[in-house]
């Protein structure tokens, strides 16, 4: 498939496509704003997968950022054959009273980006005939949990959307929607994962293996395990009100 770009590669479900990709022998292409992390990762890929790796320090919040990954996505040498947004943070506030400047910095990067980074791979992939999207979203785009929710159903909402549109092209565009799952995710928006049972949790390593085999079958909209595809069944059909007191922004699980 050529190289596979990966936004947000040095931690949580990034990193596990990474590794996921570079065991099936797929060159890498990493992208994330820390480059001393970045090369850490790569090096160790490198060492045990024996596929070429390249890093793009990248900071994605900013349109210079998002625009450096854009032109690598179009670049004709060592193309892109996949392209994963998964780049993202909880914002770690309440929408009132919190700072604007890290909301327009969240917006940036998990809905700009991922725009601009898109629009690159469908013009250049359509064009050849071939390739793959991957955006992480997230089951709380289902939900109404602040501004967080509302990026996330913006990727679900736009994914589907720019998947009809590249229909028989030979490209395909898959949205992730997966639950609580393992990363460092939560300790870096101040919440105390310890609230939830452990049941709740997936790996990240199986949220990257679930969204790999759903994009080779073209599927659109994917949500890892049984439980979470269940709950996202009961919120599709639960009144609006009701979604609003059970999973509004007061009970994102965050202190």
């Amino acid at each position: 498939m050529g190289s596979a770009l990966v936004t947000g590669a040095t931690s949580g479900i990034g990193q596990e496509l990474a590794w996921e990709l570079a065991a099936e022998n797929n060159d890498l292409v990493l992208v994330a704003r820390n480059r001393e992390r970045l090369d850490e990762v790569a090096e160790r890929i490198r060492q045990v997968a024996n596929v070429q790796v390249e890093v793009l320090p990248a900071d994605l919040s900013t349109l210079q950022g998002a625009e450096l990954v854009a032109r690598r996505v179009r670049a004709t040498d060592k193309p892109i054959g996949l392209l994963v947004n998964n780049a993202g943070f909880g914002l770690g506030q309440d929408f009132v009273g919190g700072e604007l400047d890290r909301e327009l910095c969240a917006l940036d990067t998990m809905v700009r980006a991922v725009l601009i980074t898109c629009h690159a791979a469908a013009a250049e992939f359509s064009g050849r005939g071939y390739g793959g999207i991957i955006n992480i979203s997230s089951m709380t785009s289902l939900t109404a949990q602040g501004t967080y929710s509302a990026h996330k159903a913006w990727v679900r909402t736009f994914s589907e959307g720019l998947a009809a549109s590249l229909k028989g092209s030979g490209v395909t565009v898959t949205a992730v929607c997966p639950g609580l799952v393992h990363t460092q995710f939560h300790e870096r928006s101040q919440v105390d994962s310890t609230q939830w049972s452990e049941l709740a949790f997936t790996s990240a390593n199986y949220v990257a293996r679930t969204a790999l085999n759903a994009a080779r079958r073209g599927t659109v909209i994917v949500t890892p395990t049984i439980r979470y595809k269940i709950a996202a069944a009961a919120i599709k059909f639960a009144p609006r009100s009701v979604v609003r007191a059970v999973a509004g922004p007061k009970l994102s699980g965050r202190n």
